[in-house]
């Protein structure tokens, strides 16, 4: 009898102890939050939207009082991250990969004969629309994509996971293989004058009609949408509104920036007024960023709205100007409103969006979700961010291909530009602006930088300026 009470008191204790260690991985490992109804996702990319450009990010003269608001019922984020230029921004966006493991480092990639060529995806990197349609949602994807190869059918949108595509694609699958003027939408070409058939505001404005429709088709189903809008990038994205800031006396090509960006907002409180008369609000997930710092383009200068929050750097930089981009996350009654400082990038989208809508990731991800921090809980945290860009093609020839890399590990940022030149240290609690560089004075720590940026780039077709790859064919990858 007494054995028979040790025993029990044996099996207790293990049983105790078991569940004090469950409890502990619980923690650790931060479970998927499961929610009683799939929620719907609207995800919302401005192109080349700086840090700086948007009123509650401390912008002075563009007027953006709808996400102004926004930030304030929801999430901001002070630290978020993407890519320095489009194509591959976008890659770790849609793959949950750092742009040291995406099959795309750049716009364009080398090719055959050394001419240039647009890289696609991999088949087997997963999209955020591959993840989500398997799992029963209805997916889409209006405006830009930017991850296709014009040869290969298989790497357009509606392809790769989305039920609902509508975007112009430069291609050969048509009458006149030298017009890109056309639109395709889910797979269909349409002639781009039958398409504006109306005077738009901007072309955005006819994408958000199409959001509309799309969220109209779905809205008893769970959905998925990203709208890409082009605002503020240019060109093509001219507005059809004189009147829009011509009090100001800025420059014609200023005037027109600052009006898309406040057009942009009404655009995007047009779409939410239609969630909230539609009561979806309540389970929809609505993130809005963009997918690299601010363009000095077409005739703008990124300096005279202060586009970049006074940081260093713009577009296709890896300073802090190139990659930080305003973030707010917004769901009604679900997160609620604060600032973050958590760390966070485009590649860890991926896996936020699937930890929301129940569904499991691959183990090949480097994202982290960031869905414990919208809902105030433990967030796990980054060891190290990892940035890599090839800037060569299409129009130049650079030196190493205009090879560029950075690293930030806690408040430790390296950056080096050629991959023979030396790296440059900043640390960005003393010195966010990254005026200062210490590469000298930490020599260790500049080590341990260049050791991590040889072991976060993987090698990878069409690619070959990190030092890995010399005979390569961009249609090997194209055929994959």
């Amino acid at each position: 009898m007494k054995k028979q009470s040790d025993l029990n008191r044996i099996l207790c204790i293990i049983f105790l102890f078991s569940l004090f260690i469950g409890c502990k991985n619980e923690i650790k490992s931060y479970p998927s939050e499961k929610f009683k109804n799939k929620p719907n996702i609207i995800f919302l990319l401005a192109d080349d939207m700086g840090y700086g450009e948007l009123g509650c990010y401390g912008q002075k003269m563009i007027k953006t009082p709808f996400l102004d608001s926004l930030s304030m019922k929801g999430v901001k984020f002070n630290q978020f991250y993407a890519n320095a230029v489009c194509s591959p921004s976008r890659a770790a966006l849609m793959t949950g990969k750092h742009p040291g493991n995406t099959s795309i480092r750049g716009n364009s990639a080398i090719g055959e004969n050394d001419l240039w060529y647009r890289m696609p995806l991999k088949r087997q990197e997963l999209t955020i629309g591959e993840y989500l349609k398997k799992e029963g949602y209805k997916t889409g994807i209006i405006g830009k994509w930017h991850l296709e190869s014009p040869d290969s059918l298989y790497s357009w949108a509606h392809n790769r996971g989305f039920d609902y595509t509508f975007h112009r694609q430069w291609n050969k699958y048509k009458d006149d293989p030298n017009d890109p003027k056309t639109i395709w939408e889910s797979g269909v070409p349409l002639n781009i004058d039958s398409v504006w058939v109306k005077d738009y505001v901007s072309r955005d404005e006819l994408r958000t009609d199409k959001a509309i429709d799309f969220i109209n088709r779905y809205k008893n189903d769970p959905f998925f949408l990203m709208m890409s809008y082009k605002i503020p990038h240019t060109p093509e994205n001219d507005i059809n509104d004189q009147d829009i800031y011509s009090d100001m006396g800025w420059p014609e090509t200023e005037r027109q920036h600052a009006g898309r960006i406040t057009i942009l907002d009404k655009l995007i409180k047009r779409l939410f007024s239609h969630l909230e008369s539609n009561n979806l609000l309540e389970n929809t997930l609505i993130i809005f960023t963009s997918d690299n710092g601010p363009h000095s383009e077409g005739g703008h200068d990124h300096e005279f709205f202060d586009s970049n929050g006074q940081l260093r750097g713009y577009k296709r930089d890896f300073y802090e100007g190139g990659i930080k981009v305003p973030f707010i996350a917004y769901w009604k009654g679900r997160i609620q409103p604060k600032t973050s400082s958590h760390i966070a990038t485009l590649w860890d989208v991926l896996p936020t969006i699937c930890e929301v809508s129940g569904v499991d990731t691959r183990d090949d991800i480097d994202g982290i979700s960031f869905l414990p921090v919208l809902l105030g809980k433990p967030q796990k945290e980054h060891e190290y961010l990892y940035w890599e860009l090839q800037l060569d093609g299409w129009w130049q020839e650079l030196l190493d291909g205009g090879f560029r890399q950075a690293i930030r590990k806690g408040d430790w940022k390296a950056i080096r530009y050629g991959l023979n030149n030396k790296t440059e240290l900043y640390n960005l609690r003393v010195d966010p602006f990254e005026s200062n560089d210490i590469a000298r004075h930490n020599t260790d720590i500049v080590k341990e930088m260049e050791e991590l940026f040889k072991q976060s780039s993987t090698e990878t077709v069409g690619f070959p300026y990190g030092g890995k790859i010399q005979n390569y064919k961009a249609m090997d990858v194209w055929q994959k």
